[in-house]
């Protein structure tokens, strides 16, 4: 080869390794779509190849933006304890207690973010609530493409449930339980806060029946960047969040929101609020490109309507996750609401 053709050669390598890095998307995305089809019977194949790939990347960034992990690299005190088992395949947490702890600690379940189809009890972001003296329960629960809501509600309570009753084996406090989660994570926990007497969203015992509500019941919500209201998060969002947000609801729900009303408003937080429930902290960036920030505000107004108490702290120039949510003095911030949420 010849210097013209070498150069030649060069010039063409970027656009090349583009084209094929746009290749290997697409052909991702039609695996994934294929594999969808398969398990839930989404009917997306209408869509045309070129918005097929841009829902596959727009996802995929939206998964990880909303999922980020930046907390140091904390192994956690008891790993992969099976709390439930489903169909035979064990539901794991991961327990991390605060170093030199004395006594019984009090816990925050912390719920992972995902879209509702991805993540891991592995991504925990807030460990540095262990250095104020609070233990983190971090769960896997069901993701929506191995089942439709609401089992990912009861897995979360099963994990409660599980918590609770082995407080005293596992050096807990029962009396000061809380929740929190991020993005899907977020609206997890909320929901799980808010409805522990929701007859639905109650997860049967080993025996099959009701596990109480007061098993159930939390002291403190934090809900960072989560849904509050499903028939509403369509009409809110951007072009980019409709892109995320259309195949996630798809999967939870088995349809959309419009299809599955009642659904809908089971999964909504915005639904079960009232004067009973525990006190909500709401953390949500004003910049964020994905989940509206009015999801926030709809819960926020739905506590203050109910007369429950709530706090809702925008995050200037927060997007969809990321340290903002995480320096020290956010991680002060929650940990000194739950411990105030605790005294009460």
């Amino acid at each position: 080869m010849d210097s013209q053709e070498t150069n030649q050669s060069s010039s063409r390598s970027r656009p090349t390794a583009v084209y094929s890095w746009f290749r290997w998307g697409k052909k991702s995305f039609t695996a994934l779509r294929t594999t969808a089809l398969r398990t839930t019977a989404l009917r997306i194949t209408a869509l045309p190849s070129g918005k097929l790939l841009t829902l596959a990347i727009s996802s995929f960034l939206s998964v990880t933006m909303g999922t980020q992990c930046i907390s140091k690299e904390i192994a956690p005190t008891k790993a992969g304890i099976t709390y439930s088992t489903t169909n035979q395949t064990p539901l794991l947490l991961d327990l991390y207690i605060p170093e030199g702890q004395a006594g019984a600690a009090p816990l925050v379940v912390w719920v992972h973010g995902g879209a509702w189809r991805a993540g891991t009890r592995t991504q925990v972001p807030i460990k540095d609530l262990l250095k104020h003296g609070l233990a983190i329960a971090s769960i896997d629960y069901r993701l929506s493409g191995d089942a439709a809501f609401p089992a990912q509600l009861h897995d979360i309570n099963q994990s409660i449930a599980y918590l609770r009753h082995h407080a005293a084996d596992l050096g807990l406090d029962p009396k000061r339980f809380a929740i929190a989660g991020s993005s899907a994570g977020g609206h997890l926990a909320a929901l799980a806060g808010v409805s522990s007497d929701v007859v639905e969203l109650l997860p049967p015992s080993a025996d099959d029946t009701p596990i109480s509500p007061k098993t159930l019941r939390v002291s403190a919500i934090v809900s960072l960047f989560g849904a509050s209201n499903l028939e509403t998060i369509l009409q809110q969002s951007t072009p980019h969040g409709l892109s995320v947000r259309v195949p996630a609801l798809q999967l939870l729900l088995r349809g959309q929101p419009d299809q599955k009303p009642e659904l809908a408003q089971l999964a909504s937080p915005v639904t079960h609020v009232d004067g009973s429930d525990p006190p909500l902290l709401l953390l949500h960036g004003d910049q964020d490109p994905q989940m509206p920030i009015n999801q926030s505000h709809e819960l926020e107004a739905a506590y203050q309507r109910a007369g429950s108490q709530v706090r809702f702290e925008v995050v200037h120039g927060g997007e969809h996750g990321g340290n903002k949510f995480y320096t020290d003095a956010q991680i002060r911030r929650i940990a000194d609401f739950i411990k105030a949420s605790f005294a009460e």
